[in-house]
This record gives structure tokens, sequence and C-alpha cells, in this order.
């Protein structure tokens, strides 16, 4: 897979240790602050918590935390706060772009779908996390090109039943952005060739009348 480019940098270096930022002359793409470089991502994002209170409306439970705009300060947030893995039933994280809120009825959203995978509860332990920071290293490093721009963000939900990845795209009516993102996503957080992953319009997911969902692609 190539290296995406991160405002003049690859993902290699988003996936860098950010103590190594030290430098006495800024290269192009950073930003200067004190004797530390900090290196910009192409977009600002934030992280959102929502937490599964049910004396409260659904919104009300939905908080974001903060937001970043350079690898530094994304791996300063991802190194302090609780893994996925030990979140409480329920719970939920998303990293989405900023302007776009983790719902279905964001106007980015509403036309969207979303790239799902459906981790069993032996998995929790052993590669949610894993795979929770490869997607996000995907949509932060802008690893789907020009088609990066469909992207929204992501979502990891913890259940009893079984956790779920999720990646967040704009439309499902354009097909070519998102195969080739979905096939992407497999390929950059390392899933087997012969696992299928499906796509589902968020439209058809907040219309079920039961739990199973036709999967617009897979990959």
């Amino acid at each position: 897979m190539s290296r995406p480019v991160v405002n003049g940098m690859c993902s290699k270096e988003v996936r860098g240790d950010p103590k190594t930022a030290k430098a006495s002359k800024a290269r192009p793409g950073t930003t200067l602050i004190g004797r530390h470089l900090k290196h910009p991502l192409q977009n600002r994002w934030a992280l959102w918590f929502y937490k599964n209170d049910k004396s409260k409306v659904w919104q009300d439970n939905l908080k974001i935390i903060t937001k970043f705009d350079t690898v530094e300060d994304f791996w300063a947030l991802y190194n302090n706060i609780r893994p996925a893995s030990k979140l409480s039933s329920g719970c939920d994280y998303a990293v989405f772009k900023d302007g776009i809120e983790p719902m279905w009825e964001d106007r980015r959203n509403k036309c969207g779908g979303r790239w799902l995978i459906t981790l069993s509860k032996q998995q929790r332990h052993t590669e949610l996390d894993h795979f929770w920071l490869e997607t996000l290293l995907c949509i932060i490093g802008e690893v789907f090109g020009a088609f990066s721009r469909d992207v929204c963000g992501a979502v990891v939900n913890i259940r009893a039943k079984g956790d779920k990845i999720a990646m967040w795209t704009t439309n499902t009516e354009n097909k070519e952005a998102v195969t080739f993102i979905g096939r992407k996503y497999k390929e950059g957080v390392g899933l087997p060739t012969k696992l299928v992953i499906g796509y589902q319009a968020h439209a058809d997911t907040a219309t079920k009348s039961n739990s199973i969902i036709k999967n617009k692609f897979i990959v």
C-alpha cells in the first residue's frame, strides 16, 4: 500500500514517536511550538464519547471531549485516554472531522453509510484496540487519497454481545469512492483477505425492523 501524505509527511510518520519531533529548523508542513515541531494533519478531528444513561435522551449522552489537528496532539490524546477495550458496555468512542457530529441526522452523514467490522466478545481483549487504532490511523492519515474527502469519521461500539468498529462515509451512491475506501480500509487494518466486511446505508440502519441489515456493498 502506498504511503499517504499528511501535509507533507507520510503515514509512517503519523505512526512515529511524537517525542522525536525536536528540531532547530522547521521543515515545510510543520508548525514550530517552542522548541518542538508539531506536524499538522490535513483535517481537524474531534473525539466524542457516548455513555448509555437511560435517564437521558440519546443526544444528551453524546459529549465532545476534545479536538486535535496535529500528529503529536493525536498521540498525546490516544495515549492518555482509556483504551476502547476498557470501556463499559454501552459506551462508544467516535472520531469525526471537525464540524460533523457522529449521528445519522448530520447533513454530512444522512445520505451516507458505514463499513462495519464486527468482533466477538473474545476479541475484545486481543484485537479490538489494535483494529480501532489502525482505523484511526487510516482516517487521520488520509490513506484513501482523493476519496478521503468522503470519509466522515469512525465509531467503536462496546456491547455485551460483541463490539463493532465502523468507518462512516458521506454518500452511499458514490460506489467508486465507497468500494475503494472499503478495500483500502480492509487492507489498512490488516484484516484477513478471506474475511468479508459489509457496507450498510444509514437509512437502512435507521429503519430496520429486525437485527438483519442488508449490505449495500461487500469487500
